[in-house]
This record gives structure tokens, C-alpha cells and sequence, in this order.
């Protein structure tokens, strides 16, 4: 078997270029004191992470903001975030979420 050494130094490079952003932040942060308004500010992330995805996932199609009448997955996501908000269940909110669409889906 040989060893194409371009293809080697590629796959090199491109785990030192994912490893490296990961693991050099982490080193240095582990190692300092966060100001408690700075970490405050960094509890926030996740949550305005999942609302970028969901605010476009649920309200554009193909870059494009989906009409209010054509958008089946916002009317979906209703009753999904309700049961998802009462049960904490995921299994339930996902249940829930693809029974929703289905139904949505046939009827219109």
C-alpha cells in the first residue's frame, strides 16, 4: 500500500486547523478568572444560538422569508414548543413535532 504524502499532510492540516481553535481557547480560559458579568454574558449563547437556527429554520425557505399561509412547520411548532415547555420530554416534543407536520401536511 503507498502513502500519498499530499493527501497525508492534507488530512494533517485539517485536523490541526479544527484541534487548534478548540483546544487552544480552552487551555488559556481554564487557566483564567471570568468577571461574573462576562460569564452572565456567556450563560446567554446557547439560547441565542438555538433561536438564530429556529427563527431560520421555522421563517425562511431557500433564503427566502416563507408566507405565513404556506409555512407549515411554524404551525407545527406550536404545539411542539407547548408540550416540549409542560413535559420536558424529548421524546414527546419530537413525537409531537413529527405527528404535528404529518398531519399539517395531509390536511393541507
Amino acid at each position: 500500500m503507498e502513502i500519498r504524502w499530499g493527501i497525508f499532510a492534507i488530512i494533517i492540516g485539517a485536523s490541526l486547523v479544527t484541534f487548534i481553535p478548540r483546544v487552544l481557547p480552552l487551555m488559556v480560559l481554564s487557566r483564567l478568572q471570568i468577571p461574573g458579568l462576562a460569564m452572565r454574558w456567556l450563560s446567554y449563547i446557547p439560547v441565542a444560538v438555538m433561536a438564530a437556527l429556529l427563527g431560520n429554520e421555522l421563517l425562511m425557505t431557500d433564503g427566502e422569508i416563507t408566507p405565513l399561509k404556506d409555512n407549515i412547520e411554524l404551525f407545527a411548532a406550536l404545539p411542539t414548543f407547548l408540550i416540549a415547555i409542560f413535559t420536558r420530554s424529548l421524546l414527546g416534543t419530537i413525537l409531537v413535532g413529527v405527528v404535528t407536520v404529518m398531519i399539517l401536511r395531509f390536511l393541507l
